[in-house]
């Protein structure tokens, strides 16, 4: 299935670019995460390629654009979750850099004043968001898992896709959702630093529940990304 290989090259593809050796619950996550992709992916990865490998896609305009709205979607769910703070760790990750949101709303804005039309939101991402949503107001764990799978797979998977994507159809241009300000690596280090804190407060049982949330995340991911190819 193509979404089955889209969503493992989506989600933390790989972090050595941007990783220290932090230790603590976020290399477990990464662990996890990088078993989920396929071995032509990663070395530590455990899946079977299917369906077209993605550096063979035929990106379109009006699909990447369904793909950064319905992206946009989430990362402002994103950030309304971590601002009303139901559960207080998620207030460490306020204002961490990684946001996305409001770079993402320029690049909408760019597309519009290039003539194209801005689609409304569709199910990937209406169905992702009010999933996580729900899962942030009982299930602080599980909420996490996401949080950490959509913003390290960005920074890593997501940027090289979106090279790709850039290069076939926008004459290489860089959008602002592949932009952050200050170094990455040490807006990158920092969240680690602060995952690990909140984590050290989580049974085992937790953690492994969190972690066992990461294919949940991977699929949906995967879903969205499949709208560049619309």
């Amino acid at each position: 299935m193509v979404v089955t290989a889209v969503a493992t090259s989506v989600a933390a593809k790989d972090e050595r670019p941007n990783k220290r050796c932090t230790g603590g619950f976020v290399d477990e996550m990464r662990s996890v995460a990088m078993k989920l992709h396929t071995k032509d992916q990663s070395k530590e990865g455990e899946k079977e390629t299917r369906g077209k490998p993605w550096p063979k896609w035929e990106p379109t305009i009006d699909g990447y654009l369904k793909f950064l709205v319905d992206s946009k979607l989430v990362y402002d769910t994103l950030d309304k979750i971590l601002d009303q703070a139901d559960f207080p760790e998620y207030a460490e990750f306020r204002n961490t850099g990684l946001e996305r949101a409001l770079n993402l709303a320029k690049d909408l804005e760019w597309f519009k004043e290039q003539g194209h039309i801005i689609p409304e939101p569709l199910s990937p991402g209406l169905d992702y968001s009010l999933y996580i949503e729900e899962l942030s107001k009982n299930d602080p764990q599980a909420f996490i898992c996401h949080f950490y799978n959509t913003y390290f797979a960005h920074t890593a998977g997501g940027r090289m896709i979106g090279r790709k994507v850039a290069a076939k159809i926008l004459n290489g241009k860089e959008l602002e959702f592949y932009k952050w300000d200050g170094d990455l690596t040490l807006l990158l280090q920092d969240v680690r630093e602060k995952l690990n804190r909140v984590a050290q407060n989580w049974t085992r049982d937790e953690k492994d529940h969190c972690l066992k949330e990461t294919e949940i995340s991977f699929k949906f991911n995967g879903d969205i990304l499949c709208l560049i190819l619309a």
